[in-house]
């Protein structure tokens, strides 16, 4: 995954001077509520002085309130070659507000800056833990950068949950003469207070209660305001670009990171050359993905261009690994060698949709993939598994754009949205009743769509484990015996599929001599609480259908003696049906559950709470059998 150069290590203080007062009282009311930490102070100051030349001051003071709250008290200071900090203090508060430590940069311990364990890296950061054992207690940490890299710059006063803010703020004194556009938005969350005099711009916010995550709640990057700041004229690693628009920055990202990395080397010429590609164009590039993932595996890769230029292709070949911007662009020259264009393209892959903005351009994103087009549709490659399918991406790449670089610039392209019906579980089964209240059955299941990537992982498994996995998918079925036979991930078709045979116990219950069983065994219906008042709007990122079919077989002796009503249900969110059918002594059961992709206001969720009542309702239908 790709990462951007700057984090802001915590959320940014005042620019306006005030008495220090970190006493734990001077906290408001409100902001101690279902916080862990709060953000006291803030503020990061700016001074943009040429396009490779910016010096920043900052200030963090964040009081601790409970033991969770620790992680909030680590401090981290990134740097690299082109990013050097000074001036380090840190400054360690009781609870009345009185110092009592202070470290300075000999005590941080230098680390590797490795997200995801990455393989190779040019940058490092410094961390320091100044946990105490009195709580509340108070960390205070200050620092400047000077750093060529100004690609990068961002205000959001907080990125997660449990954690308030009092103040925070940042500031750009743009003293460099290259014009900056800025963009704001807007959340319930917080009210930005904006001001500008000059070439000096303010941005600050007050009083943000602590976030409390809630079921179904969207992305945090979706819930949070922020400020976008996107200068025409940047540099990264010592390569100036423009960001006039996204045509001018696709020209520099496709020359300066993309075209020194993808030359077609007489190895990867031969490695093409020797698969004998024949057939329509999406069957050679099925041909091509496939031999790529049988030979490389996934690693981080963030050294090179701030972290954001591939490892070269004529490298990936020869090691077999790569990070996913690394293993797309090998991918891309394989096809080109193959006389096949394609373009590597920039994503934010998250259950939330994020979106490029048309109107903005800005270096920013967090996977890559690969965009194929064909004379009959377009082809999308998720490069980073061995065990994808082909032209198959996750639902946490569906439904909005990426930047696909071209040679002449940059085209924002949509990418696919699953319908349900696209995203589905087929599960199949017979199932024969004992009189002892266990029962016996055959089924099948298969999954396509976000289904499919959900259970990918039990491709990564052993014998052993897959069947714990199931065992604990299945968890409200007291099983006795279960085998899992013809396990298969067809990465042609981009579905999995496998039979589940199992004997269970205590599944039906006696009432007198009549029996009576749940017509949906497999699962327990899934059920949300809506007593307490909502917060937050709710999504469902991953639309999906579950369509099952089972036959039941009672035993010798027994009849059915009433068969439920069929049940149809309607919503916004989604649909229900239930149907049941008597047939040779035998009642077959079909359900249907449709749920919709949505992002809906906080005032809807008892509507979906209705909704999926009904529907478990209806899961919990009990039939009864009669003696003879």
């Amino acid at each position: 995954m790709m990462k951007k150069l700057y984090k802001l290590c915590f959320t940014v203080l005042s620019v306006f001077a005030f008495a220090q007062d970190y006493s734990v009282s001077s906290i408001p009311e409100n902001l101690l509520a279902n916080a862990n930490a709060v953000i006291r102070e803030s503020s990061e100051d700016c001074i943009l002085k040429s396009v490779n030349d910016m010096q920043i001051k900052e200030t963090n003071v964040v009081t601790v309130l409970n033991t969770a709250g620790n992680e909030f008290s680590t401090v981290y200071i990134p740097y690299n070659p082109t990013r050097k900090v000074s001036s380090i203090k840190v400054e360690l508060y009781d609870s009345a507000g009185k110092l009592f430590k202070t470290f300075s940069k000999k005590d941080f311990s230098d680390y590797t800056n490795n997200p995801s364990a990455a393989l190779y890296v040019d940058d490092r950061i410094l961390v320091l833990r100044p946990i105490s054992t009195k709580y509340p207690y108070t960390v205070k940490t200050t620092y400047e950068t000077n750093t060529s890299d100004t690609a990068f710059l961002n205000f959001r006063p907080i990125w997660t949950y449990h954690l308030a803010v009092q103040k925070t703020s940042f500031s750009m004194l743009n003293n460099s003469g290259i014009k900056i556009r800025t963009k704001i938005t807007d959340k319930p969350l917080g009210k930005l207070n904006v001001s500008e005099e000059g070439n000096l711009s303010k941005y600050s916010y007050e009083n943000i209660p602590a976030i409390t995550e809630e079921i179904l709640s969207p992305s945090i990057d979706y819930l949070v305001p922020k400020v976008e700041f996107s200068p025409e004229k940047f540099s990264l690693a010592g390569r100036q670009g423009d960001m006039t628009d996204w045509n001018s920055f696709g020209k520099w990202y496709y020359t300066e990171l993309l075209s020194p990395v993808s030359n077609i080397t007489p190895e990867i010429a031969a490695e093409v050359a020797a698969l004998k590609l024949s057939g329509t164009t999406s069957e050679k590039v099925k041909t091509l993905y496939q031999y790529m993932q049988n030979k490389t595996r996934y690693v981080l890769i963030a050294m090179g261009i701030g972290g954001w230029q591939p490892m070269p292709a004529s490298e990936v070949s020869k090691k077999g690994y790569g990070d996913c911007k690394a293993l797309t662009n090998y991918m891309r020259t394989l096809l080109a060698a193959a006389g096949i264009p394609s373009y590597f393209s920039v994503i934010y892959n998250d259950d939330s949709v994020i979106s490029y903005d048309k109107n903005f351009p800005k270096m920013s994103g967090n996977h890559a993939i690969l965009m194929v087009p064909t004379e009959k549709e377009t082809i999308w490659l998720e490069n980073t598994s061995q065990k994808h399918a082909f032209n198959h991406l996750s639902y946490s790449s569906h439904n909005r754009n990426v930047l696909a670089v071209k040679e002449n610039g940059i085209e924002i392209v949509d990418t696919p949205v699953y319908k349900p019906e696209q995203s589905k579980e087929k599960l199949f089964a017979k199932i024969k009743l004992q009189d002892d209240g266990g029962f016996a059955s055959d089924a099948s299941f298969e999954f396509t769509g976000g289904q499919y990537d959900h259970n990918l992982q039990l491709f990564g498994m052993k014998n052993d484990e897959i069947q714990e996995a199931l065992k604990s998918r299945h968890y409200n079925l007291k099983i006795d015996q279960m085998a899992v036979q013809n396990l298969k991930n067809d990465r042609d078709e981009g579905k999995i599929i496998y039979d589940l045979n199992l004997k269970a116990n205590g599944f039906s219950k006696k009432l007198g001599n009549d029996i009576f069983f749940p017509v949906m065994p497999y699962y327990q219906s899934v059920t949300f609480s809506g007593n307490d008042e909502r917060k937050l709007p709710f999504e469902n990122s991953f639309p999906f259908q579950d369509d099952y079919e089972i036959e039941f077989s009672i035993p010798d002796g027994y009849k059915f003696s009433e068969i439920p009503q069929s049940s149809n249900i309607t919503t916004e969110f989604g649909t229900y049906t239930i149907s049941f059918n008597l047939k040779d002594n035998k009642l077959l059961v079909h359900r249907i559950l449709t749920i919709n992709k949505g992002l809906y206001p906080k005032e809807k969720f008892k509507d979906y709470i209705a909704f999926r009542k009904k529907t478990a309702s209806s899961d919990n239908t009990k039939v009864l059998i009669s003696k003879l």
